[in-house]
């Protein structure tokens, strides 16, 4: 989680929503990924879209059955059914999205059988960090 924050805080200051994500593999980073929505004009530049699809390509299989997803905060409803289809089996992440959080915050898709197997969700991890970063961050965009 630590370097998902890493990430996070390179979202921030390139003025992006600052959210950090990371694939996991038996320990090892097979995918990384910061909010780039504005970088790149796309709304689906969500960190945890851009680590899943690094993954993917990086083990050459769209099935991540294997890969744990963190995230510095709680996976949009998008990302969330990202994560479904891909079949990564556990996400943890930090700070909730009350506004558009898929894993229970707003909706809950890890349970939903109909998309799947089941994601094991973990959440509040280095939650405060997480969530300061994004306060933070919305604190300076309604200043200016």
């Amino acid at each position: 989680m630590q370097q998902a924050l890493e990430l996070a805080r390179e979202a921030f200051d390139s003025d992006e929503v600052p959210v950090g994500a990371l694939c996991v593999l038996q320990g090892e980073v097979v995918g990384q990924g910061r909010n780039r929505v504005e970088e790149r004009g796309d709304a689906s530049a969500h960190a945890e879209l851009l680590a899943i699809k690094q993954a993917s390509e990086r083990l050459n299989r769209w099935r991540l059955t294997d890969v744990t997803l963190y995230s510095t905060l709680e996976p949009c409803i998008m990302c969330a059914g990202a994560i479904r289809l891909s079949r990564i089996s556990h996400v943890v992440y930090g700070a909730l999205d009350h506004r558009m959080g898929g894993f229970g915050s707003c909706v809950d898709l890890s349970q939903n059988k109909s998309l799947g197997p089941l994601t094991l969700v973990t959440g509040g991890i280095l939650e405060d960090q997480s969530a300061e970063m994004l306060k933070s961050f919305f604190r300076m965009r309604r200043v200016d």
